[in-house]
């Protein structure tokens, strides 16, 4: 090899290892530049107080300006950097005061100078062997956005959990929102490969572009948990109800009273779920926890014959099949309310609390004028249970539970209200906005935003995603729970034939402690449904009761005018059938037409006897046998429904042509 090659390879392995170098010198020339910058500011500002306040001044506002400016980097790299300009500062300050060769200024400048930049240029290699790695966190995590449609996007603190990954996310200000983010999670789940639920985005509260990206990996709830008991035996309504768990392993609870302390309101609940996705095991586990508190009262109106709550019966306070028993609870509801709102008044409750549930001994809670204990029983809370609600819309009207839910929160008394799809033609927008709290279980995707308020959606809640397929499967909205679990999905505990002789003895339970009404509220529904009310056994099982066809003219009301009222009641009448001696109704005989009084006391005999069997609200469709047996005609019968209406003995409800029976002891 000649001369002139061995100059050229000696240049070529200098160069290259000048280019190698050059990244890590920038730390050795800040430190040969604070050496020259000290030395220079001794010649002009030596023993100078005036310069040594200022420069020490400028040390610090230095220092701080780069802590401020770090903020948007790693917290090790904002330390690192504020720690080598304090020291560089500090320096300087002290070489242009005393000079650069005075003391240990010398020895620090070496000694210090050289560590300061050594640590930046292994921060650098450590750097650039991250860089390096195959797959980097960073360079994948933009890698997503970019594919999702958020390149722009920033990834800040990221917080690893067991089964839970959480990032923060900044959008680019001006061209990127939260919105856009909802709108690409199920393009995040895709990228990821995982179900569309196991992705949801937080959103600020006060940001319209940042918020926390969540991430769960494993779905913990693939197998079911099944129904041990309750949580709580024996404790107050007013601690939580545990019906399941989170998807993340954390318990999944829900309130039903309010709580001032905390700032919660009180809770009504909309159970909702297709056929098929565990509505009923997910009422059965909020019952059994609601049953086994010592301080509540429950009403079930369910037309499915109890088939999943029939192990409970002996818990319920009062429980009806639907039809005619229902619209007597509806009626009774809407009279119970107002006398318990009146006595949480009087004993100087605001709302609801455990307090009230005990004897009343405490004088701040009195209803004397002298304000001395009372001794008053006390008022458990009350759950109005209305399972398959959609019959009783049907029956009742869409708005039958309007009035209840708006006034019952303050009475002490929640609301459930069970059905499989709760559109906007099944009840009411009011009675709809009144139900806030929702345990949204799988259905058609077409119905979510019937279950789930929007922004719930928006954050990645989709029960349409689950149908039938995952039953006992939900998403829980409700107040004391935090908002950023509304889109976290739970799964409630499941009921097996095991489970039966546990509630048994949960029932027996409700008994032995009381599972009965307070006399306020045990009195306004005698007060108003009568025997419906107190006729009603623990174990009562009553037949299926069908609630008359609303096409009928007759329950339209239209006969109900005042000129019907009018009329003569016998011109409609019918002649006597010849020979006709059966016995009719009430042991008259057929084959002889009554006088008017005759028939006025049989019509009332009929409305003791509809007392007696519990059946308190009637229609001119009810006496269609009494009618054929005794040859009167519905005309004469709606203005005998009237004339009874005037004397006191029945009282319109809140459906057209629907009458309640006022119990003849309380007469109106």
């Amino acid at each position: 090899m000649d001369q002139h090659s061995t100059r050229r390879g000696s240049s070529g392995v200098g160069m290259y290892l000048l280019h190698r170098a050059m990244p890590h010198l920038p730390p050795w020339l800040g430190a040969a530049g604070v050496g020259i910058v000290g030395s220079g500011a001794h010649l002009m500002w030596a023993e100078s107080a005036a310069a040594g306040v200022g420069l020490t001044l400028s040390a610090v506002a230095l220092t701080g300006a780069t802590w401020w400016a770090g903020r948007e980097t790693s917290a090790q790299r904002r330390l690192h950097s504020a720690i080598t300009v304090a020291a560089g500062s500090a320096w300087v300050t002290g070489a242009a005061l005393a000079g650069p060769l005075s003391g240990i200024l010398p020895d620090t400048y070496l000694m210090g100078g050289a560590v300061l930049a050594l640590s930046w240029n292994v921060r650098m290699a450590l750097r650039s062997a991250s860089d390096a790695a195959p797959a980097p966190a960073e360079s994948a995590d933009k890698s997503l956005l970019e594919k999702v449609g958020l390149a722009k996007a920033k990834i800040g603190k990221t917080e690893v959990e067991p089964n839970r990954v959480t990032a923060s996310l900044a959008l680019e200000g001006g061209t990127q929102t939260n919105d856009d983010v909802a709108r690409a999670l199920v393009r995040i789940a895709s990228a990821l490969d995982l179900p569309q639920s196991a992705v949801r985005y937080q959103p600020d509260p006060d940001s319209a572009r940042r918020g926390n990206l969540v991430i769960v990996p494993r779905d913990m709830l693939g197998e079911a948990q099944e129904w041990e008991g309750p949580s709580t035996p024996g404790g107050s309504i007013m601690d939580p109800l545990v019906i399941g768990q989170y998807d993340d392993g954390s318990p999944l609870v829900v309130w039903l009273p309010g709580d001032p302390d905390v700032g919660r309101n009180a809770n009504h609940f909309l159970i909702a779920g297709g056929t098929g996705s565990g509505k009923g095991d997910a009422a059965l586990n909020l019952q059994t926890e609601i049953l086994s508190r010592r301080d509540v009262v429950m009403w079930l109106s369910d037309p499915k014959a109890f088939q999943d709550f029939r192990p409970l019966l002996p818990a319920y306070d009062w429980a009806v099949e639907g039809g005619a028993g229902t619209e007597a609870m509806v009626e009774a509801l809407q009279h119970v309310i107002p006398a318990r709102t009146g006595w949480l008044g009087k004993h100087s409750y605001r709302q609801w609390s455990v307090q009230a549930a005990e004897t009343q001994t405490d004088p701040a809670h009195s209803c004397r004028p002298d304000r001395t204990a009372c001794g008053c029983p006390g008022m458990p809370y009350m759950v109005a249970w209305m399972e398959e609600a959609a019959n009783t819309l049907r029956a009742l009207g869409d708005d039958a539970f309007t009035g209840i839910a708006q006034e019952a929160r303050s009475a002490g008394c929640s609301l459930i209200v069970s059905l499989q799809r709760p559109s906007y033609d099944q009840m009411s927008t009011s009675t709809r906005a009144s139900l806030p709290a929702v345990i949204a279980l799988g259905c058609d995707p077409r119905d979510e935003g019937f279950s789930l308020p929007e922004s719930v959606i928006d954050q990645g809640a989709h029960p349409g995603a689950w149908g039938n397929r995952k039953p006992g499967y939900c998403y829980a909205v409700a107040g004391g729970i935090d908002p950023d679990r509304y889109a976290s999905p739970g799964r409630t505990r499941q009921f097996t034939p095991r489970a039966v002789s546990l509630m048994e003895t949960l029932a027996e339970w409700a008994v032995r402690n009381g599972a009965t009404a307070d006399p306020i509220t045990a009195g306004a529904a005698k007060a108003v449904v009568g025997r419906a009310y107190t006729g009603r056994t623990p174990t009562n099982e009553t037949e299926q009761t069908t609630v008359p066809e609303q096409g009928d003219d007759i329950v339209t009301g239209s006969q109900l005018d005042p000129e019907d009222a009018a009329m003569d009641p016998e011109a409609d009448l019918p002649p006597a059938t010849q020979g006709d001696t059966a016995p009719g109704l009430f042991g008259q005989d057929t084959g002889r037409k009554p006088s008017p009084d005759e028939a006025r006391t049989l019509f009332a005999r009929a409305l003791d006897e509809f007392e007696r069997d519990g059946r308190m609200v009637v229609g001119p469709k009810d006496f269609m046998d009494w009618c054929d047996a005794n040859g009167y005609s519905r005309p004469w019968v709606s203005a005998r429904l009237r004339d009874a209406a005037m004397e006191g003995r029945l009282e319109p409800t809140t459906q057209t042509g629907r009458w309640r029976i006022v119990p003849a002891l309380t007469p109106a």
